[in-house]
């Protein structure tokens, strides 16, 4: 079945960086598109990013719009998301989002499936 694992999540100061990885299985990666979403305390969930099959299209939400980077690596079956700058609001659960096809759909938020998440916090 699909899994997705998230790992790098921590703690961070404002205007540090963090790398986070998702390792997929489960399904042909390399023929789907995939995703990042958000959730931070008391909020609902925010799409962040997203990254058709061959890496060739990428889309990010506003909020991260030349801070984040999502990458993806088929021959390990993985994606990544580099954050930088990163600030006090980008505090939240990451969760890595599998979608149905090799594009990404026009509603960021219709993913089939998503991992367990990892926790960014961003402190001084």
């Amino acid at each position: 079945q699909v899994q997705l694992v998230e790992s790098g999540g921590g703690l961070v100061q404002p205007g540090g960086s963090l790398r986070l990885s998702c390792a997929a299985s489960g399904f042909t990666f390399s023929r789907i598109a995939m995703g990042w979403v958000r959730q931070a305390p008391g909020k609902g969930l925010e799409w962040v990013a997203a990254i058709r099959d061959d890496g060739g299209n990428t889309v990010y939400a506003d909020s991260v719009k030349g801070r984040f980077t999502i990458s993806r690596d088929n021959a390990k079956n993985t994606v990544f998301l580099q954050m930088s700058s990163l600030e006090v609001d980008d505090t939240a659960v990451y969760y890595c989002v599998k979608y149905w096809g090799i594009f990404i759909p026009v509603k960021r938020d219709e993913y089939d499936s998503r991992g367990q998440g990892t926790q960014v916090t961003v402190s001084s």
